[in-house]
């Protein structure tokens, strides 16, 4: 990654259209937010209780997080990586989501 790509915006439209197979759409939004509406297949562990929660993937599964605009989906990739989670994506905000929500 340069120098530029830190500012570059993630595209989370493009991120779920390529994601893998196996991979893990994980919301760290709130439970409150996550019921509002979230991305289909996305699972909700909020950024606050992370820290308390056992996660129940192998720490290689790739996890691609989103929060609402994407500064609570960054600290969550920080914390996950620190905790060993080797394959984990910010992939930015729901805001910026164009597909259908489910609640």
């Amino acid at each position: 990654m340069g120098f530029f790509d830190f500012f570059k915006a993630n595209d989370i439209n493009a991120e779920i259209a390529n994601r893998g197979d196996n991979s893990v759409l994980l919301d760290v939004r709130e439970a409150d937010e996550y019921k509002s509406g979230h991305i289909p297949g996305a699972v909700n562990f909020p950024l606050s209780a992370l820290n308390q929660t056992k996660l129940p993937w192998d720490k290689s599964t790739e996890l691609l997080v989103y929060c609402l605009a994407g500064t609570r989906s960054r600290r969550a990739v920080s914390f996950l990586q620190s905790r060993g989670f080797s394959n984990v994506k910010n992939i930015g905000g729901i805001r910026s989501y164009q597909g259908n929500l489910e609640q």
